[in-house]
């Protein structure tokens, strides 16, 4: 898609043939993208003598590494559907703001974040469920990740901005680029050099540098249709409040993975010990599996219906949205079938500790039981950020995580006699609970949103400010 003709096309083309070349680089870039820590967590559980134990240090450091990525993606998820409405409005003015704005709180969120999280590391990867055993592996990775973070904060916040003008290719090659890097950096590091866990985090942190240099090029060079400018860097409230609202609930669903991880590791080393926590570490790379395309398909789907929202073409908005929702369903369907039918085989590509392998066997099934539900959260609670609804977003956000599964770890184990058993089970029961008030919700909601239009939001969000 050209520079001269993505606007153009956002608002006349096929939608079929819109979300195919949007949503087909955001899947692959999604999944790409789970390589940074896919790979890591593949070479270190293989780390002869100690793979399993660093294994589990490093699933501890994944509340931490989630927080990093939900300030990044409350400047990028936030602001991307909203400079997509400006376009679709006809203000490129408004939209290259939001990105330059956006770009400037990336940057004091960089500064504050590796700050805090370098001095706080070893206390609080105790507090997660760290023992005498994980914690030298846990805090070594976690170093030096945190001292990169900019990167990842870079990566991960503007990349939408690309994804959002229609150059979903561009997108993809960010992460390809960063993901072909660690993978070839990876074992170079941990195996050749005797890095260990440190060589991981070094090559995550070298590959994520590698990409946040290629956006950068990309959004200040002659192909983007919104340049980022050093005149646009200056804070504006009404530019950055109301992207950092709509920001919030992404934040909020990556956030509370981090507390979700605590909470799941906290109550699985008191009932299970290491083995349950480092299946966890297992089985939450492999859900990651079923979440990242979904939300690629997501991704691909937002500039669409964003745009055409703004520029006040709700039959197409609909298209778009009933074309993501059913592939959405359907992938989670077929992802759901797969993990029933052969966990030992995934399991088996993060560790060779048979025990482990074993352990995670049985918790995958039952933790998996509900993940085709997330097709319709997904699709439906990311429409509304396409929408630019960002207090039912928030609500919804806050839903599955917070009101359900948190609560459900600790309570069910109080029910059950098999704790363990009733701490994975706290996630398909939420997940389809969740599932089924988001679905009802956007369903009752959606024509409503299209008749007021983007104007009546715009007009409201205003207000409120």
């Amino acid at each position: 898609m050209t520079t001269q003709s993505a606007q153009r096309d956002m608002g006349s083309g096929s939608v079929g043939r819109l979300l195919l070349q949007l949503a087909v680089p955001s899947v692959v870039a999604q999944v790409i993208n789970l390589l940074y820590n896919i790979v890591d967590r593949i070479y270190i559980g293989h780390i002869p003598g100690t793979g399993a134990a660093a294994l589990t240090g490093v699933g501890l450091f994944m509340p931490i590494l989630m927080l990093i990525n939900a300030f990044a993606m409350m400047a990028g998820a936030g602001g991307a559907p909203r400079a997509a409405i400006a376009m679709g409005q006809g203000n490129k003015e408004e939209a290259e703001k939001i990105v330059a704005n956006c770009f400037t709180v990336l940057l004091g969120f960089a500064v504050v974040l590796t700050a805090v999280f370098y001095v706080s590391a070893p206390t609080l990867l105790r507090l997660f469920g760290a023992s005498d055993v994980t914690l030298p592996y846990a805090a070594a990775y976690s170093r030096i990740y945190i001292l990169g973070s900019v990167t990842v904060l870079l990566v991960m916040g503007m990349n939408p901005f690309i994804t959002t003008q229609g150059f979903a290719r561009i997108s993809m090659l960010t992460t390809a680029i960063g993901a072909v890097i660690n993978i070839i950096l990876d074992p170079i590091f941990i195996f050749v050099l005797g890095m260990g866990v440190e060589g991981a985090a070094l090559a995550t942190v070298l590959s994520q540098g590698v990409g946040a240099l290629w956006i950068l090029r990309f959004l200040t060079g002659p192909k983007t249709l919104l340049r980022l400018r050093l005149s646009n860097m200056r804070l504006e409230a009404g530019i950055i409040l109301p992207c950092l609202a709509l920001g919030v609930s992404t934040f909020v669903m990556l956030s509370t993975e981090s507390l979700l991880s605590i909470s799941f590791n906290s109550s699985l080393a008191r009932y299970g010990g290491d083995i349950a926590v480092g299946a966890m570490t297992v089985i939450t790379s492999a859900s990651q599996l079923a979440m990242m395309p979904i939300q690629g398909v997501c991704q691909g789907g937002q500039p669409i219906i964003s745009f055409n929202f703004g520029a006040g073409k709700p039959e197409r908005v609909k298209k778009a949205f009933w074309l993501q929702f059913r592939v959405c369903v359907c992938y989670a369907a077929v992802f759901w079938i797969l993990m029933m039918a052969l966990p030992q085989l995934v399991a088996g590509i993060f560790t060779s500790d048979t025990a482990l392998v074993q352990y995670t066997r049985w918790a995958m099934r039952i933790y998996m039981a509900g993940i085709f539900a997330l097709g319709f959260q997904l699709s439906c609670q990311q429409s509304f950020m396409a929408l630019g609804q960002a207090k039912i977003s928030l609500l919804l956000a806050c839903l599955r995580k917070l009101l359900l599964l948190i609560p459900l770890i600790f309570i069910l184990p109080h029910f059950l006699s098999d704790k363990v058993f009733a701490v994975f089970l706290a996630e398909p029961v939420s997940d389809i609970i969740a599932a089924a008030v988001t679905t009802a919700m956007f369903l009752s909601r959606f024509d409503r949103i299209l008749s007021r239009g983007a104007g009546g939001a715009r007009a409201k969000r205003d207000e409120a400010l």
